[in-house]
């Protein structure tokens, strides 16, 4: 389906056109079955989750992770 093909949401403003699109995320989001997550996101998550139980104390704060991305640029 194609925005084309609803002529009414080609008429709609720009902040409608967004309502509209997290009206209908909402809808998708509130049945999580629909939407399947890959393995490998789950194995990511466990890996993730494994090795901040390892090491809890090793994480970083809002403001540390922000300087490490912009170092990055």
């Amino acid at each position: 389906m194609r925005v084309s093909d609803i002529p009414e949401i080609t008429k709609l403003s720009t902040p409608e056109k967004i309502l509209l699109v997290e009206d209908i995320w909402d809808s998708i989001a509130s049945d999580e079955a629909v939407v399947p997550v890959p393995q490998s996101h789950i194995e990511e998550l466990d890996r993730r989750f494994i090795k901040y139980e390892s090491a809890p104390g090793n994480l970083l704060s809002f403001e540390e992770l922000q300087t490490k991305i912009e170092k990055r640029k």
